[in-house]
């Protein structure tokens, strides 16, 4: 076989790339834009028992479930990590990101620091965890108020768990401040293509560096 063969058939291990931030930091915005502009990336859909927001879809944001069928997943084994996070629970479906994953498709997850943990004790040697930080708490506080979603109870609560989740910041691989948004974006993408192209996640590249040894 050829070496061209080779570099254009050469199957790679897909990475799931999970993000986390507290609530208005920027993560999501900045997921949906790495997602949008790299089709080898796929969102991953979670469960999710909260209502949908206004805008919301059914199995594009999430899947919107009943307590009594998150349960019923839990009992099945059906979740690569799940968490109670606001009052509400998430998880997130195993089958289809281990099947995506040996696809050589990789999965980007939006979620916060307990699943990130979740799905890194999990599958270890596939997660690259990324934590965005907002510039300051006031900015924090003013783009949550400035996306106008949530009541202002609910504004407050989350801002009220933004320390202990920032707290988690040094448990990541990699770390953004996002006072920029075009220059954070640039740091994600970075990382992404970065984390690509790891040997570990490139198995053709053996039988491709053997051929050009035997041909030394």
């Amino acid at each position: 076989m050829s070496n061209s063969a080779l570099i254009s058939h050469g199957t790679r291990r897909g990475l799931m790339l999970v993000i986390s931030s507290p609530s208005g930091a920027g993560k999501t915005s900045l997921s949906r834009r790495l997602v949008a502009d790299h089709p080898d990336l796929t969102l991953s859909i979670s469960a999710t028992t909260r209502a949908a927001r206004k805008g919301e879809e059914d199995g594009r944001e999430y899947h919107f479930v009943s307590r009594e069928v998150f349960e019923d997943l839990i009992a099945d084994d059906a979740f690569l990590e799940y968490a109670e996070v606001h009052e509400h629970r998430y998880g997130t479906l195993q089958e289809p990101v281990m099947t995506a994953l040996e696809a050589g498709r990789d999965i980007l997850f939006d979620i916060d620091w307990q699943g990130a943990m979740a799905i890194a004790a999990a599958a270890p040697a596939d997660v690259v965890r990324v934590f965005i930080l907002p510039p300051s708490m006031e900015e924090l506080s003013r783009r949550l108020h400035a996306r106008a979603q949530d009541d202002e109870d609910v504004i407050q609560r989350r801002l009220g768990r933004a320390a202990g989740e920032i707290a988690m910041w040094a448990e990541y691989d990699y770390v953004i401040v996002n006072e920029d948004y075009d220059v954070a974006y640039i740091q994600l993408e970075h990382i992404y293509r970065a984390e690509r192209q790891k040997r570990a996640r490139n198995p053709w590249l053996k039988p491709f560096v053997q051929s050009l040894l035997d041909e030394a």
